[in-house]
């Protein structure tokens, strides 16, 4: 992830399967300490997303990085 931004696909998955509003993401991005804090652990902290919900968006990058880098 780049400084202040999500890929599209990040963006849209958590749109669509965690029910992220834009204005959600904006928050966590333009709150961000450092660049390149986790956006995840951030939604969590932030109380926008469940434990359930930050592993369902681990595992989601995790199969991201498996089909970039087989």
């Amino acid at each position: 992830m780049e400084n202040n931004s999500i890929s599209t696909e990040f963006s849209q998955f958590l749109q669509q399967e965690m029910a992220l509003s834009r204005d959600d993401l904006a928050v966590v991005i333009n709150n961000q300490r450092q660049p390149g804090d986790p956006i995840p652990m951030l939604l969590w902290q932030y109380g926008l997303i469940s434990v359930t919900q930050l592993q369902r968006i681990w595992d989601w990058l995790d199969a991201q990085i498996y089909f970039q880098f087989p």
